[in-house]
């Protein structure tokens, strides 16, 4: 089963505040154990939505939207990718994670649609679509070994 992981944004983390030497040592050390574990696929930090934008769609019509966005709490700060046997593994894991935040923070879990979830949807030409999209995805992670 692939979650994302994703850590909740704070005021601190929306200011741009750095986390301290101790925090990214921490995190690193429970990156390590779980790229060791074989959970850990990807993960980064992001900066704050006030270097970022949205694009907002409205049938054919698109508007850009500059950052920042409101409601922190509801903004994502950092994500994971993992694979992992089940929710509960995810959660456990979860669970061991250092504060990534200097004070209150939550992190979030969400399952990770695979293409057999759309089956009632696919032909067979739009799965061979998605599966050479994947191979070429597939393919560009090799050639960064």
């Amino acid at each position: 089963m692939r979650v994302m992981v994703m850590v909740k944004a704070t005021t601190d983390s929306e200011a741009g505040v750095m986390p301290s030497t101790e925090l990214l040592e921490a995190m690193g050390k429970y990156n390590e154990e779980l790229v060791n574990a074989g959970i850990m696929l990807t993960g980064e930090g992001l900066k704050p939505s006030s270097k970022g934008k949205r694009v907002a769609f409205d049938g054919p019509g698109r508007r850009v939207i500059d950052g920042p966005f409101a409601e922190t709490r509801e903004l994502v700060a950092g994500y994971w990718i993992w694979e992992v046997k089940d929710m509960d593994e995810a959660v456990e894991w979860v669970k061991r994670c250092p504060n990534p935040m200097p004070g209150p923070s939550e992190i979030e879990i969400r399952p990770v649609y695979t293409m057999e979830d759309f089956a009632e949807s696919l032909t067979p030409e739009v799965r061979d679509l998605h599966e050479r999209t994947e191979e070429r995805l597939a393919g560009r992670e090799a050639g960064k070994s």
